[in-house]
């Protein structure tokens, strides 16, 4: 039986799950968290596919982990707002946070007693130059660790390989990162983003 978040105890829903995914070929991964850690901001890569959405849910609930992702509340009306709530959204607004972005996630957050938070940090499905660095200054604003999410299609790997606590040092700590998905491959190779910040944000955070 597979490791579950916080050694939780398995419930019929995660083995149920864990069984499923198993029965695709996928292996779960889930680094245990820093001592005492119940909240982290988790960047997911390579996101290259539509099909990641399917072994990320199947993970979530195979571990238990509290994984939840935050989008505008447009996008939670009903019936729809239904099926986002089930998989783990939260609707976020912006106007409380005087329409930032990352401030109304770091909002999120602080607010609840635990949560991985999930971003996909390539912001596209398809080959970027960089990676946006929103979720960065998420951690780093909130005072909490990345918790670093590989999707290995050829290996069929799926899980949180590591964490990386911000400093601060932007590149340095990209360098960590990256260094946690080297050799990690998406679904579509071509379509897969390297693990640099943006060139021209040094110093203050950027669109999530």
């Amino acid at each position: 039986m597979s490791v579950t978040w916080q050694s939780r105890p398995h419930t019929l829903g995660s083995r149920v799950s864990l069984l499923l995914l198993r029965l695709a070929g996928w292996t779960p991964v889930l680094e245990p968290p820093p001592m005492g850690g119940v909240k982290f901001v988790t960047a997911a890569a390579p996101h290259t596919s539509n099909l990641d959405f399917w072994p990320g849910l199947f993970w979530k609930w195979a571990t238990r982990i509290p994984l939840h992702w935050v989008g505008k509340r447009e996008l939670f009306g009903f019936p729809h707002g239904i099926f986002m709530r089930a998989v783990g959204g939260i609707a976020l607004d912006r106007r409380r946070a005087g329409g930032n972005f990352v401030d109304a996630a770091v909002s999120v957050i602080e607010r609840e007693q635990e949560i991985v938070l999930l971003v996909a940090p390539e912001g596209s499905r398809g080959q970027a130059g960089y990676w946006k660095t929103g979720f960065y200054y998420m951690a780093l604003e909130a005072d909490v660790p990345i918790a670093v999410t590989a999707l290995d299609w050829p290996r069929k790997r799926i899980g949180i390989v590591g964490y990386v606590q911000p400093t601060g040092d932007l590149k340095a700590d990209f360098v960590r990162i990256a260094a946690l998905l080297e050799g990690v491959r998406g679904r579509v190779a071509g379509n897969e983003t390297p693990v640099i910040p943006r060139p021209d944000d040094q110093a203050g955070p950027g669109p999530a």
